[in-house]
């Protein structure tokens, strides 16, 4: 049946005016076999909206590769959605931030020279028409007026924080359309200083992002919104962790409380996150002011349910209040969940990454070192190899355009690592050998910046020259290391202790749970459960355990694959029953 949602002086739906209650929640940081369980408990709080997110790297991952099934099937997700009546708004612009891996840009974008993102540029457009061309035979008939859940889309993401180019919000709008938008659009933006002017569009509702005095950021939004409904489209509710900041970062109850009886007395809301869920695999954005800060891979934002789903003090108190304005639904929870520690497993085999490069990676041979993008490789790490002929001996070493940590090694010993700012000086070592001496870079991207101007400058790996001694040195062999075929790695070839390597353990599960690894004792590196990416570690913290859904888990035999870059490992993991996030 066709319905009809509106934008006037509220908002309105089948000519009735509603009030916007909603809560975030991204599909793609949550294994779709829980989706109908936060979904619920959205609903059982009183939320009459869910919102989301798009990432543009997730569904093609590759130029002209598209994918829309598995934790990527949002058609399923909004569709769920709708079962438990439900509406939807869906954020599907090029860019997301979200502190997600680029912004949710996909990073094939920067192997084109002379690529400027977010902008008229016609290259960029083109691959935005392209990808809006398939997204839409996906999300268009879930829009209300086909008789779907859709009531809302959002045109690009905080633009104003980034530009003020009017025009290409505009090219976004009429691409949003050409494709098939025919629910009411809204721009979202900080109301503060330039932002909100330099984001907005004439005759589309502007909303507004902010996580506290909601009375005085509403009076300030009321200022844009021509007499038509108020909107924060965000309520920042927490926030999010980055490796080393010393702690899980949380917030006031108490204030989150008085903020959203605010925003429930003066307009609409979401509430972000709802659920803050997983950065699975190499998708953690980061963030870069003064210095680079990759985030960890919970995004438990602190939000209104735990990164595993768990109702949280936050929780009852929000439901308490949401009851005050509408009637609570009740919601039977359908899904049964449950934790499990399954104790400790020891190192089943182990393989040194130098002795099994050949098996995973096939060398790209060039004059001068090249990005990860250069060569087609997306995430996860790079290692460039070379011959030092005509050097008895490494003095000095310096990377150009280098990101994210280098680990330097001559004839497979450490000698150097490198991260972030260090990477812009030349650094002195000590480290003689023989002629010939072979070098190694092992380069990871930590995530690509997901705000600000820099999201132009993202190539990961090595994008300049290395210089040695003074000179640059050339001749070099790239291998690509995203680590999607470690089914072809070989246990037998050996290992060497203190160097970057592979350990395989194995565990038989006779029930599922969820669970979380601990990996205490453990340096930096990344972690495969069964074949998926479940995400890095870092001993800095202050994430100290990964979560690792039961649904990734099967009855019988399991196996974890750990990457462990630094040398620095033990016999044994522990799985244990609850979370440790610092």
């Amino acid at each position: 049946m066709t319905k009809k949602f509106e934008i006037r002086d509220k908002f309105y739906y089948n000519e009735k005016p509603v009030q916007i209650i909603s809560g975030a929640i991204h599909y793609f940081r949550i294994v779709p076999e829980y989706w109908r369980d936060r979904l619920e408990k959205l609903k059982a709080m009183g939320c009459n909206t869910v919102e989301t997110y798009i990432p543009w790297n997730l569904h093609e991952p590759n130029k002209g590769e598209y994918r829309f099934d598995g934790m990527l099937d949002i058609r399923r997700f909004v569709e769920l959605a709708a079962e438990l009546d439900l509406w939807v708004i869906l954020r599907p612009s090029p860019y997301i931030c979200a502190e997600w891996e680029f912004g949710g840009l996909p990073a094939w974008l920067l192997a084109e020279e002379g690529m400027r993102l977010r902008s008229v540029h016609g290259p960029f457009l083109k691959h935005v028409d392209e990808y809006y061309a398939k997204l839409y035979e996906v999300i268009r008939p879930l829009q209300v007026t086909y008789g779907g859940p859709v009531i809302m889309m959002q045109i690009e993401n905080e633009f104003g924080y980034y530009s003020d180019d009017t025009t290409y919000m505009e090219k976004m709008k009429e691409l949003m359309i050409k494709h098939g938008t025919n629910v009411p659009m809204c721009t979202s933006d900080g109301p503060w200083g330039d932002s909100m002017d330099c984001g907005m569009l004439k005759g589309i509702l502007p909303t507004g992002n902010f996580g506290s005095k909601m009375k005085a950021q509403f009076e300030t939004l009321k200022k844009y919104t021509d007499g038509g409904p108020l909107m924060c489209m965000e309520f920042w509710v927490g926030w999010f962790d980055h490796w080393g900041n010393g702690g899980h970062i949380t917030s006031d109850l108490a204030e989150n409380c008085k903020d959203l009886d605010e925003a429930l007395q003066n307009g609409n809301i979401n509430i972000y996150m709802f659920i803050g869920g997983t950065n699975f695999g190499f998708m953690n954005g980061s963030n870069y002011y003064d210095v680079l800060t990759p985030d960890v891979t919970s995004y438990d934002y602190d939000a209104v349910l735990s990164e595993c789903g768990d109702i949280t003090p936050k929780y009852i108190e929000f439901q308490k209040i949401i009851g005050k304005y509408v009637d609570l639904p009740k919601v039977s929870l359908s899904t049964k969940i449950k934790k499990l520690a399954y104790g400790e497993i020891k190192i089943k085999e182990r393989v040194g990454l130098f002795e099994a490069l050949e098996d995973i990676a096939s060398p790209i041979e060039s004059v001068f070192p090249m990005s990860m993008e250069r060569i087609g490789q997306n995430y996860g790490y790079i290692l460039y190899r070379s011959v030092l002929t005509k050097e008895k001996k490494l003095e000095k070493l310096r990377l150009w355009k280098a990101n994210d940590r280098a680990n330097v090694f001559i004839r497979q010993k450490p000698v150097i690592t490198l991260y972030d700012r260090e990477l812009l000086s030349e650094h002195e070592v000590s480290c003689e050998f023989e002629k010939n001496g072979e070098i190694d870079i092992l380069v990871e991207n930590m995530g690509r910046v997901n705000f600000g101007p820099l999201l132009d400058y993202q190539r990961k790996g090595i994008d300049g020259s290395v210089q040695i001694n003074g000179h640059q040195h050339m001749n070099w062999t790239h291998y690509a290391l995203p680590f999607d075929n470690l089914e072809q790695l070989d246990f037998t070839k050996g290992y060497t202790e203190g160097c970057p390597a592979f350990y395989r353990f194995e565990f038989q599960a006779k029930e599922l749970g969820d669970t979380f690894l601990d990996l205490e004792g453990w340096g930096k590196g990344c972690v495969f459960i069964n074949g998926f990416s479940l995400g890095r570690f870092w001993e800095i913290g202050p994430q100290k355990r990964l979560y690792l859904p039961a649904p990734l888990l099967k009855k019988g035999l399991n196996e974890i694959i750990i990457f462990e870059t630094e040398g620095r490992s033990r016999e044994m993991i522990l799985l244990k029953d609850e979370p440790d996030l610092g």
